[in-house]
């Protein structure tokens, strides 16, 4: 199977790149916006589609990890290295035999929920709170749309949280407090959920969470576990100092019932 991975010099698709380059099984190469000193991975940017898309010809899968991924991304950044860059691949996909696209989505499609408490799976209604979190919910729908109408199949994963710093270990360091630290997902519980999807039979589409098996999280894994055989081998219980508590509510106050006060209180204000 010869898979492609966009975004392959970045954090989690260099670490997808070497896991699977490393299996026989798999023939991998990739495509990233920055020089990477390997001869397979190939400097492209998405958003200019005359000059990579050769690089699909005899692609089985691609894994589709490139984009700006920060959650302050300016509107005219998502909608350029996420919309257009990903709306685009979506059509060369097809056009080159591509059958399948696993998509990096995001917990921030339910960022609204971040202070109820809903339970948060496929079903959940989203609610983007900034314009990171509406690009990666356009990119689901426009995959919905490819795999119901051009017969691509499209797995978007709603990745948790794997850190940059701190060996990727949980733990109270990390921000957002409870919500930040029940989307943990470990390395090894990303290479296994992003090689579940790239092996997984039968899928048109589906939109999975994709983090570790964290006790009391409101992130429901098991259709993940069900439609693409996720099997998570980590978990990490949230730990909640009182700092955290406090700074948790100063959030709450101000983001959530404060501002819920004045609309009710004041309708036309």
């Amino acid at each position: 199977m010869h898979v492609l991975i966009t975004g392959a010099g970045g954090h989690l698709g260099r670490k997808l790149f070497d896991t699977l380059e490393s299996d026989p099984g798999y023939t991998v190469s990739g495509i990233d916006i920055r020089p990477v000193d390997h001869p397979d991975i190939h400097t492209a940017d998405l958003s200019d589609d005359s000059t990579w898309t050769s690089l699909l010809k005899g692609v089985d899968v691609i894994v589709h990890l490139a984009g700006d991924r920060e959650p302050a991304a300016t509107w005219p950044s998502a909608i350029k290295h996420n919309m257009d860059a990903t709306l685009t691949l979506y059509h060369h996909a097809v056009a080159m035999g591509v059958s399948r696209v696993v998509l990096a989505s995001s917990n921030w499609i339910h960022g609204d929920k971040r202070f109820t408490h809903d339970a948060l799976n496929s079903k959940t209604p989203p609610g983007p709170v900034n314009a990171y979190g509406m690009s990666k919910l356009f990119c689901e729908r426009t995959g919905a749309y490819f795999a119901e109408h051009h017969e691509l199949s499209v797995i978007c994963l709603r990745i948790g949280w794997t850190q940059w710093t701190h060996d990727n270990q949980p733990g109270t360091h990390m921000a957002m407090g409870r919500w930040g630290q029940e989307m943990w997902l470990s390395d090894r519980d990303f290479l296994s959920g992003m090689r579940a999807a790239i092996d997984a039979k039968d899928v048109s589409f589906a939109a999975l969470n994709l983090m570790s098996d964290n006790p009391g999280m409101r992130w429901d894994i098991t259709e993940t576990q069900q439609v693409i055989g996720y099997s998570p081998k980590d978990g990490s219980p949230a730990k909640i100092t009182a700092s955290i508590a406090f700074r948790s509510a100063l959030k709450r106050l101000f983001a959530v019932w404060l501002p819920n006060y004045f609309t009710t209180r004041f309708p036309d204000w």
